[in-house]
């Protein structure tokens, strides 16, 4: 609790900064609303998964796990307070 009246200090996630791996063995900023290419890299999926087509493997999360999605001019984006929330649910449930 802080001296603020006796209520929680919460941290908004858009200010708190995330980063993506560059391929280089530095970092990148990640945007708020981050391409296929950037949530690869994000949920470290080359890491991850054995699959040689990680796209294959977003899209299986699309379908089978309600992975977050919009569309803007029919290009996917996902942005990342939804992915972020996503995980923890998630996280929450396999734990259980």
């Amino acid at each position: 609790m802080s001296a603020n009246n006796g209520k929680h200090n919460t941290v908004n996630s858009a200010m708190v900064l995330a980063v993506l791996p560059d391929g280089n063995g530095g970092y990148t900023p990640c945007p708020d609303l981050m391409t296929e290419e950037e949530l690869i890299r994000f949920l470290r999926i080359p890491e991850v998964s054995k699959s040689e087509d990680y796209h294959n493997v977003i899209a299986n999360l699309k379908r089978m796990r309600g992975l977050p999605c919009i569309h803007i001019s029919r290009q996917p984006l996902y942005p990342r307070d939804a992915i972020c929330r996503w995980v923890e649910d998630n996280v929450k449930t396999e734990m259980n």
